[in-house]
């Protein structure tokens, strides 16, 4: 799945909502917070976290380029 950043980056919580991935935003942060969200290959737990182009976010069996 392909995402392309529209701004300099986007925080990893408002990134999971806006592809439909969860269905609210305190289930996107409680998802990264259990840890359950690798960027980049490493598990990711700030749900704040900027995220930007070339960043790989993986999330059970989605995977998400983000360009």
């Amino acid at each position: 799945m392909n995402f392309e950043l529209k701004d300099d980056y986007i925080e990893l919580f408002k990134l999971l909502k806006v592809l439909d991935l969860v269905d609210s935003g305190a289930q996107a942060k409680m998802l990264v917070a259990e840890g359950l969200v690798k960027r980049n290959g490493e598990i990711e737990t700030r749900k704040r976290a900027k995220i930007v182009s070339g960043d790989t976010i993986e999330v059970a069996d989605v995977i998400i380029e983000v360009k």
